[in-house]
């Protein structure tokens, strides 16, 4: 059963529920805009201003394909399920080396055991509250890419698995295997594309590297934990879905680099889960007009989630 039923009518719900595939196409645009103008603007004022500036404005937009991606796993990007095949995978996912069909499993399964233990986002939230120190040393290796080498890592290895069965060190077949299968050989696909539009358009053979490869493994785990953190960290162990998830809202500058395409809206989105992100904040505002704000698991800001999250004691 949705959630959202045992607060909002069917009529409501369906009118939220419209797709649009002219959103589909704003957002998933605005997303490699957002992303070709940091590029643009270094290319055309190199400084270490612009390049950080990039690094971070990328970062958070590989976030916003994520967020993008995790928009057509529920067919929510575009009317059509092959748009949204397509988009979320070729546009989101490769990109950023994800894989739409085993994230939408793998995100259903969250959905469905939401801050249980078969929630396979539980070893993500539990963890939280915890001490600043220690939310600090994690912040340390996102943005140092210690999160996202090790992460990347395993994705081989998985690959690796994916392929055959690996024992001891891989052989270089059991690398093409792994490269050329559908995991990671699409991801090359795109990357490739990537790298050779970014080459195009700075005239630099190193822009994938600095503007794509860096923010994936520094920027983009650092924003991607504070997700994360916001959405089931600290919050109560339950099957209440006004408490077991928080909304946060967020100002602009936070909605630029941290909160993209409307991710803090996220107890909105456990109560109906096929609802388009652009429709959240008015499914938001009809919970509060019907008396739900005081139930609701809210912050006001993305500072005030972190100082919940650091709150214990050494």
């Amino acid at each position: 059963m949705t959630p959202g039923k045992a607060f909002l009518t069917s009529g409501e719900i369906r009118s939220l529920s419209a797709r649009s595939d002219l959103w589909g196409v704003w957002l998933v645009a605005h997303a490699w805009g957002l992303i070709l103008c940091a590029v643009i603007l270094f290319a055309v004022w190199p400084n270490p201003l612009t390049f950080v500036l990039a690094v971070m404005v990328i970062g958070s937009r590989q976030l916003g394909l994520a967020i993008l991606m995790h928009e057509a796993a529920h067919n929510a990007l575009f009317r059509t399920r092959a748009f949204n095949e397509w988009a979320g995978e070729w546009l989101c996912g490769r990109p950023i080396i994800a894989d739409l069909p085993e994230y939408r499993h793998y995100h259903l399964t969250h959905h469905r055991y939401t801050q249980t233990e078969r929630d396979p986002d539980l070893r993500l939230s539990k963890p939280f509250p915890t001490t600043r120190a220690s939310l600090r040393r994690k912040f340390i290796r996102d943005i140092t890419g210690q999160t996202g080498l090790k992460q990347r890592a395993q994705q081989v290895m998985f690959a690796l698995k994916m392929a055959g069965e690996v024992e001891g060190t891989p052989s270089s077949q059991d690398l093409a295997q792994a490269f050329s299968g559908p995991l990671i050989g699409r991801a090359l696909i795109a990357n490739a594309v990537i790298f050779a539009l970014f080459w195009a358009l700075t005239g630099l053979w190193w822009a994938w590297f600095a503007f794509w490869l860096l923010p994936l493994l520094t920027w983009f785990q650092l924003v991607l934990r504070i997700r994360n953190i916001a959405e089931h960290g600290a919050v109560e162990f339950s099957d209440d879905p006004l408490r077991n998830t928080r909304t946060t809202l967020a100002n602009p500058l936070e909605r630029l680099l941290v909160a993209p395409y409307w991710v803090n809206y996220h107890l909105e989105h456990h109560l109906v889960m096929h609802v388009p992100a652009h429709n959240l904040p008015k499914l938001h505002e009809m919970m509060i007009a019907k008396g739900h704000g005081d139930k609701m698991q809210t912050a006001p800001n993305y500072r005030a989630v972190l100082a919940q999250a650091a709150s214990l004691s050494r």
